[in-house]
């Protein structure tokens, strides 16, 4: 489904470098909207037919954490007459900071705006709207000051094309917001000013002396993002850890004019219990995918005394019950092994199926070749539908190579063909398995069968799986199985 902002997007006549150069706007605005306590807009120009009056659209829209907001409706994708939104349009026309008043409908009286022209290259590209209250128009305090002193010193980098910067990729998710903790240093890396939150950042990394008039490095605090931000003009993101139990997230946003940095504005998060947890959850994967090791190890030791002790038995029905538990313990085992790589618990099938038909291929001792092929795919599956699924296939493999095929003229030495396909939809997961061998016996049903490897097939459907299984005969000849899991089943 399309999205406000992509039919917005999708109604200019920007280039692919200029929609580029506004997604980063987007990265970052939200710092802006902080520090100016404002609600902001991007608006771009519209695409219109010759004879059309002008238009604006609404590409972007976001709200201050800090404040109350002024704008409650969902303003992106409207299309507005250039004339309805004359501030917007000269902002747009000569690229300059165009500041007033406009009529709010829910408040029923005007509320000032600034109207901010972006630059790129040569161009002004788009108009950032800054619609705020008279409450928060003057400063009346010492951190308000500073956040306006430096939403205004952005402005005018945003005017000039400095900013967004060109080289960066940051994600929102990854970086510290304004509430989380403000400094502010000048053209030296030294400290101008300090929000009560980042104060309590330095107090965490044992810093307790007064912030303003030192930089970081004689604070004693790792200061090579803010070093190398005012040496590059550029943008950085840093993890500084201070102790081994504290660790804080550090961005750093030089201040440009003229296109050198005469300052940077420093915003730390302590991400101390996150990174914890991150360990844990790291310590954690480690445990599960050693335990999922150490089973599926335990699975192919039980698996090979099993074989060892068929090997020990004379032909009969003893050799092949024990051949056939140690089959099954090994399609177990397969699913083990691939979870004890990936701690998730979802597994890829496709990966099972490749060794489930190995598996199968290597056990035809019959002079009839037997060729298996697999179509189609059901995606990743949970472990808990994995390792049933593996024992259906495994069996149902084993019987088509084992008996599908049996009392066949050795003379006539045709290839037989088992096909498994695989599907899985919103309708659930669908398996099934054709032969084209000698079909069933007049009057089988599967729900009678006496066979212990076909009994555990349709136990494992249908009790453990919620499912259903049908075993009938294939056109044209042959067996065909269909199993059908519930869409309960299928991520």
């Amino acid at each position: 489904m399309t999205t406000p902002a992509e039919l917005a997007f999708s109604s200019t006549d920007l280039t692919p470098s200029e929609l580029a150069h506004l997604q980063r706007l987007f990265r970052s605005w939200s710092i802006l909207a902080d520090l100016s306590f404002s609600d902001l807009l991007l608006v771009v120009p519209a695409s219109t037919l010759s004879d059309e009056e002008p238009r604006l659209v609404v590409i972007g829209q976001i709200r201050p954490n800090n404040r109350p907001t002024m704008l409650v409706q969902d303003l992106v994708g409207q299309t507005v007459l250039r004339t309805s939104w004359s501030l917007s349009a000269t902002a747009l026309e000569r690229g300059e900071v165009v500041r007033g008043a406009v009529h709010h409908p829910l408040i029923g009286e005007s509320v000032p705006v600034e109207n901010i022209p972006v630059r790129f290259g040569d161009r002004v590209i788009a108009v950032m709207v800054r619609v705020y209250s008279r409450a928060v128009a003057t400063p009346i305090s010492l951190y308000e000051k500073n956040y306006f002193d430096v939403f205004g010193r952005l402005v005018a980098m945003i005017a000039a094309g400095e900013f967004p910067f060109a080289q960066e990729e940051v994600g929102t998710e990854e970086v510290p917001r304004v509430g989380d903790g403000f400094v502010l240093v000048d053209g030296e890396g030294r400290i101008e000013f300090a929000s009560p939150n980042a104060s309590n950042a330095f107090h965490r990394m044992g810093v307790y002396s007064t912030l303003e008039g030192h930089t970081f490095t004689e604070l004693g605090v790792e200061a090579s993002a803010v070093q190398w931000a005012l040496a590059t003009c550029h943008p950085v993101v840093e993890e500084v850890e201070r102790r081994p139990d504290v660790i804080v997230l550090v961005q750093c946003i030089p201040l440009l004019e003229h296109h050198a940095a005469n300052g940077a504005v420093i915003l730390m998060r302590d991400v101390t219990d996150v990174r914890r947890l991150d360990r844990l959850l790291l310590s954690k994967d480690a445990a599960i995918r050693e335990v999922h090791h150490r089973v599926k190890n335990n699975l192919q030791t039980i698996s090979s005394l099993l074989s060892l002790q068929a090997r020990r038995l004379a032909s009969g029905d003893g050799r092949a019950a024990l051949y056939e538990a140690e089959r099954r313990v090994r399609s177990i085992s397969l699913v083990h092994e691939i979870l004890s790589r990936d701690p998730s618990d979802q597994v890829p099938f496709d990966e099972i199926v490749v060794s489930l038909v190995r598996m199968a291929e290597d056990s035809v001792v019959s002079p009839q070749p037997v060729e298996i092929t697999v179509h189609g795919d059901l995606g990743e599956v949970t472990a808990d539908i994995a390792t049933p699924l593996a024992v259906t296939l495994a069996e149902l493999l084993q019987n088509a190579v084992e008996h599908a095929f049996a009392g066949s003229r050795s003379a006539e030495r045709r290839v037989g063909h088992v096909e498994v396909t695989l599907a899985h939809g919103p309708e659930g997961l669908e398996v099934t398995v054709s032969d084209d061998g000698k079909g069933l016996e007049p009057g089988f049903d599967i729900e009678r069968t006496t066979s212990l490897g076909l009994s555990i097939v349709r136990d494992l459907i249908v009790s453990q799986l919620s499912g259903s299984i049908t075993m009938g005969a294939a056109e044209g000849g042959g067996t065909l199985v269909e199993i059908h899991l519930p869409p309960t089943h299928v991520r």
